[in-house]
Formats: structure tokens, sequence, C-alpha cells
């Protein structure tokens, strides 16, 4: 990484403030682990034959993600893929405290206070990605030297508001992710067997469509944090709200759910990857979550919302 000097800091500030964000971010992580990584870019691993000669190699391979934790659990069937392929143990490490960057290039209040991840919800995670038969160890990263930095798909190439998200560590590894099959395997939680869980976080909604008409179905249950059910409360006053103490216990219930209700946010991430009865609420601005395989549905309109739930829970 080479350092900017302070007009060039200045310029880069007042002209283009999510890469003065990226370039600040970059000062402080480049150094020590980071430094290491950047050195080793020219022997990045960016398609499947050079990853495989690696791994064979080594004898194993190192990974590493900055979040969001939704992108985490996408990132997952690749990650699943290069493990089959390469028949060797596969780590992923997080890096923490990455800053939030929004589509307009500019950070936003978030409940990780501005950061893609924190080791706060490293905890909540890795319970759950290390309970995969295809992850060896999994923590925020330390100072392992990393083989293949997942973080390249924000380098720019890969456009982020449209697509599929699951696709996008597929794009810069050159190995393909099978996204109709289960990609997570959890110990459903029997008893929410009868429940309508539903999650919808305050960024990616369809402002067409209301969750009142669910007041008309029983054991409807919130799974999220404490002001998203809150405001959901405001259209179904009766939902219950259950609170996790990880991300693997989110996923048993999830798995244990008689449908799943949620829009582009973290948990949905999760009922893709179990592959449950899931409804998707699309959002307009940015779709770039896709329902695939077995029990996925999605909506942009009210009427076909009522319809699908009514075809997949029942009065």
């Amino acid at each position: 990484m080479k350092k900017k000097g302070l007009l060039s800091k200045l310029w880069l500030k007042h002209t283009n403030k999510r890469g003065y964000k990226e370039y600040k971010w970059q000062l402080v992580n480049y150094k020590d682990v980071a430094f290491k990584r950047f050195i080793t870019g020219n022997r990045r691993l960016s398609n499947f034959p050079q990853i495989k000669e690696h791994a064979i190699a080594n004898g194993t391979l190192n990974l590493n993600h900055s979040g969001n934790a939704g992108d985490i659990i996408y990132a997952l069937p690749t990650i699943r893929e290069i493990h089959e392929l390469t028949g060797v143990p596969v780590n992923l490490y997080f890096t923490l405290n990455r800053p939030m960057i929004f589509a307009d290039g500019v950070t936003h209040s978030h409940a990780l206070g501005g950061v893609m991840l924190n080791q706060k919800m490293v905890d909540m995670l890795v319970p759950l990605i290390k309970s995969q038969p295809y992850i060896n160890e999994s923590a925020a990263s330390t100072d392992e030297l990393i083989d293949i930095d997942l973080d390249y798909f924000r380098s720019g190439f890969v456009p982020q508001d449209k697509g599929n998200i699951a696709h996008w560590c597929g794009y810069i590894t050159g190995v393909n992710p099978v996204l109709w099959k289960k990609w997570l395997t959890v110990e459903p939680d029997p008893t929410y067997k009868d429940d309508i869980i539903i999650a919808r976080s305050e960024r990616y909604r369809n402002p067409m469509v209301s969750y009142s008409f669910l007041n008309n179905y029983s054991n409807v249950t919130f799974i999220g944090i404490e002001s998203e059910y809150n405001d959901i409360r405001k259209a179904i006053p009766k939902i219950k709200w259950v609170e996790v103490d990880d991300f693997l216990q989110m996923a048993q219930i999830i798995a244990g759910c008689k449908l799943f209700i949620g829009n582009q946010s973290f948990p949905f991430s999760i009922a893709e990857g179990l592959k449950v009865s899931r409804i998707l609420e699309v959002c307009f601005d940015v779709i770039n979550v896709v329902p695939e395989g077995e029990g996925g549905h999605d909506f942009f309109f009210q009427d076909h919302f009522e319809t699908l739930v009514e075809k997949l829970a029942g009065q």
C-alpha cells in the first residue's frame, strides 16, 4: 500500500468520500498481518487451478472475510465447493471493524456502530460457521497468513446492487457455488414446528406491502433485534419475540419452523442456506438476493404475499 501525501489525502477526501474511507481503513489495517497479505498480492489465488495447487502444496487453506454477516453466509457455498474440490481443511477468519460503506459512499447508523463486523458479531457467528462440516476453524483473524482474501469482491469489479450475493465469491475465485442445494446443516428446533418466523430489518423494505394480515395467523414469531421487533408490533401487535444467544440457535429455530418470512437481511441468508420453506420480501432499490432451490419464494406485491402465505402456512 502506498501512503498518500497531505494534498492527495485532502483531494481524495473532498472528491471521493467512499475512496477516502477505504483509504483510512487500509492505513489502519494494512499493518502487520494485513501488510503480509498485501505483499503476497502478486500470487493472489484467483482461479481454481491456482487454488488447488496451493492447497495440495500446503495441506490447508486460510480464507478471510470482513462481513457483513449475511455476505459471509452467502460466501459459504463457494467455500464448501473449494473444500470439496481440494479435499483440504478450510479455515475461515474474519477481519474486524471495517467501515460500513453503502451505495451512496457514506456511512450510516448501523447496529454495529458503522462497521461490518465486530467481536460480538463474530462471537455470534462462529458457533454456526464451525458447526459446518466443510469448515475446519473459524475465528477473528490475528496473525494468520491468508491464502484467499474473499474481500476482493469489494474491489469494484463486482456490482453489488444487482444479481445474487451468493455468486460474489464465486466470481473472484472461479469456483461456481451450487446454490440450489442446502449449504447449512443444523439440528432443527422442534419447538417452532407450528410457527411462522419473521425477520424484517429497517433497510431493504418494500414500501408497497403490509404485514398486518398476519394477525389472522396464530403462532407468529419475530426473530431479530429489539428495535425491529418494536416496529413490526405496530402491524402485528400479538407477535412474539425470541432472542437468541448466537446464530447457531437462530439457524436451529429457522430450520424447525413451519414457514420463514424475511427481507434481504441476515436471517434470510440463513433460511436460504437451510432451504426451508421461505418467502422473500424483495426490495425495489437493491435486488441482490435470489431464492434458489426447494422452498424458495419471493414477491413484490401485497396480493402475491398474502397468497403465498396462505398456500404455505394455511390459516
